[in-house]
């Protein structure tokens, strides 16, 4: 199989669309002044954005269809954001022409006894993906280091040692992260990690949203607005992670998010960018395969 069979993204220089979007890992960013929640690239439009992404969805589900044959490969992407910033709708139209066999999402809300009792990393090492899957995190691991630091009260609660919550736990944590995600790297395993970035004014609008239209008031909570409360706080630990967990094997993505048709356009092209990066092709039969697969064919043939 070559790239010339294959659909291909219908946004012409791709990896310079997404490329500053990407967080260097070798230096520090700001999350305020670095990344606009608002930007959009000039050169695309709105009114051609549903019919790219139509274009860029077939042509990821042909390179899945590949992963999945293939079987040597697995794909992590992880989404963190705060709340209405289109984790959902992102997940559902960027996906929406994945053959459902060799994808799977997984949404981590507040963890149970059972989850509690094992440490912050097991109940998603247990929902990775197998060789040839896509598995898609709808927030993960990283909440213990973004939620827990907000409200440290949190932490105080949890069945830990008491010696091990002191000045160093995030430290430790940024370091267990890194070397857990470099294992799964080391061992086949692609990860793209998104925070999907929203300003604080489009998320106030979409919240008001949710609360004006009868169908989407199922997704509104009075806790989404009393969180809002701590923006700053959030906004904080966020840029603390990304400098110390946007590593060469796994960095982070920091995606506008206030225009989700753009959103969904540069996440969808930095997926397709990473799977056609991975040269992909369909197994190749042995000799002695072929030979079988002929004889089959003659079996068939000969039956009415």
């Amino acid at each position: 199989m070559t790239d010339s069979s294959l659909n291909l993204f219908p946004i012409k220089n791709i990896d310079d669309l997404t490329r500053p979007f990407i967080v260097p890992p070798e230096r520090k960013i700001s999350l305020a002044k670095d990344y606009d929640p608002g930007y959009k690239a000039d050169h695309l439009k709105k009114s051609k954005a549903k019919g790219q992404l139509k274009e860029g969805i077939e042509a990821l589900a042909e390179y899945q269809d590949v992963l999945y044959a293939q079987n040597t490969h697995a794909v992590l992407i992880i989404f963190q954001a705060m709340d209405a910033a289109g984790k959902d709708s992102t997940i559902k139209h960027v996906m929406s022409g994945i053959n459902p066999q060799g994808c799977q999402v997984h949404s981590f809300k507040a963890p149970s006894t059972e989850e509690l009792n094992h440490d912050y990393l097991w109940r998603c090492s247990k929902a990775l993906p197998e060789r040839g899957r896509i598995g898609i995190f709808n927030r993960s691991y990283y909440e213990e280091i973004l939620v827990t630091r907000v409200h440290p009260e949190i932490l105080e609660q949890r069945p830990l040692p008491m010696s091990i919550i002191d000045n160093n736990i995030w430290k430790r944590r940024f370091e267990e992260i890194n070397n857990f995600e470099k294992h799964l790297v080391n061992n086949g395993t692609i990860i793209l990690k998104f925070f999907l970035n929203v300003s604080k004014e489009e998320q106030k609008e979409r919240f008001l949203e949710r609360i004006n239209r009868p169908e989407k008031n199922w997704k509104f909570s009075e806790n989404d607005a009393k969180e809002r409360r701590f923006w700053d706080d959030y906004m904080s630990v966020y840029e603390d992670m990304f400098n110390h967990t946007s590593t060469k094997y796994a960095p982070w993505y920091i995606i506008p998010a206030d225009h989700k048709w753009f959103t969904r356009l540069v996440v969808a092209g930095i997926i397709y960018t990473q799977l056609k990066e991975l040269n992909l092709k369909y197994p190749s039969l042995s000799k002695e395969q072929h030979k079988e697969l002929l004889k089959a064919k003659e079996i068939l043939e000969s039956q009415k």
